[in-house]
């Protein structure tokens, strides 16, 4: 049963692989207001205030029916009347629940590692830094995504749980809120550019009170991001590529506009569905997939194998296809954490910087001799 509740959670992380009435006792002052800090995210936006932080997610997960805004209030911060009917989350946090592993770096990488309190089935978690906290009794297991432990949560009373819905049908959201509970829903798993996801620091720079940490950190990210970008400025895409494996009787390959999708186009490879419109994936039958991929030079293949022969005898059909023949398949999740979790999805939403780089080890091997995969790892 938990394998396949892991293999579930990873499947949805796959296609997953968004003028004001004045009180009569507040003082008349000018009041400082920002634009929208977020540059990358469509699903994300946040504005500075004089003593408050407005923060705005949109198309929080497919098909939302709904938005969501939150008021960051600051220690002496005054809210006006028009903003009261928002969810009001004092800053900086003490404590803090996630429910998925992407935002782990996010709090590591701002050293607020330590505010964690709750974490639905730590065993997902990869980080050596979190699982440290984890084997001390710092940060509890409050469940599942699908199912949290309610009375857990009302006991360790954090400041703040981060999480995402799936659908317009959330009753475990609103049970949370219901209890007393803040809330948030997160939606950088909606987000379909590298840049984008890696955004999301920002909002915990907003909920900790360090903005500046992490503006730097995410301009480093682009700085590296469009570094290797330029490495591969006067490469042609010549490299046909071949994406995804069965899962299930079907074949998902990227969609032209997902996240994955887009690391293939900036390392200059010629992903082979880079014209499908939209974003996710795209369900097709094997025998769509041989006609056009059997000649693919590259295969970046998904799942947790360790050797082509295991990947070979996980389904006969594969053996049909050159990639394996020439043995130029790859994966970015056969790298696990000491209890299972897959390092590839914690870290690298966070890292795209990383990710690209192995993607141009791949395809253009001799810009990078001295470069170690991060993520991918050949199939030998």
């Amino acid at each position: 049963m938990k394998g396949n509740t892991l293999k579930l959670t990873y499947f949805i992380l796959f296609l997953m692989l968004i003028g004001c009435k004045k009180n009569e006792q507040t003082t008349i002052k000018t009041v400082v207001t920002t634009g929208n800090s977020i540059t990358y995210s469509k699903s994300l936006a946040i504005f500075k205030h004089e003593g408050y932080t407005v923060v705005k997610v949109s198309n929080p997960w497919p098909e939302a029916n709904k938005d969501f805004t939150y008021i960051l209030k600051e220690k002496n911060g005054s809210i006006p009347d028009s903003l009261q009917k928002y969810t009001t989350i004092p800053i900086p946090l003490e404590s803090i629940v996630v429910t998925s592993t992407t935002n782990i770096p996010f709090l590591e990488m701002l050293g607020v590692e330590k505010s964690l309190v709750g974490f639905p089935h730590t065993d997902y978690v990869s980080s050596e830094k979190t699982r440290k906290l984890i084997d001390a009794g710092a940060v509890k297991n409050i469940g599942q995504n699908e199912k949290l432990n309610m009375e857990q949560l009302i006991e360790l009373a954090p400041n703040l749980i981060v999480t995402f819905g799936v659908d317009n049908n959330n009753p475990m959201i609103d049970n949370l809120q219901k209890s007393g509970l803040k809330v948030l829903i997160q939606a950088d798993w909606m987000e379909q550019t590298p840049l984008g996801k890696a955004e999301w620091i920002k909002l915990y720079g907003a909920l900790f009170g360090k903005e500046k940490e992490a503006k730097t950190l995410f301009e480093e990210i682009v700085k590296n991001y469009n570094d290797a970008i330029q490495l591969v400025a006067t490469k042609k895409p010549t490299a046909t590529v071949l994406y995804g494996s069965i899962y299930q009787e079907q074949w998902y390959v990227a969609r032209g506009n997902s996240w994955v999708a887009q690391f293939m186009k900036d390392a200059k490879a010629n992903y082979l569905w880079a014209n499908v419109e939209g974003t996710g994936s795209l369900s097709l039958p094997f025998e769509k997939i041989l006609e056009k991929a059997k000649t693919a030079q590259y295969w970046i293949a998904t799942g947790s194998f360790k050797s082509s022969a295991d990947f070979e005898n996980s389904n006969p059909h594969y053996s049909q296809f050159d990639a394996l023949k020439s043995k130029n398949v790859y994966t970015f999740e056969s790298k696990l954490g000491a209890t299972g979790g897959t390092i590839y999805y914690e870290l690298a939403p966070s890292r795209p910087d990383l990710v690209l780089k192995d993607y141009i080890k791949i395809f253009h091997p001799e810009l990078l001799p001295n470069y170690t995969f991060t993520f991918a790892q050949k199939l030998n």
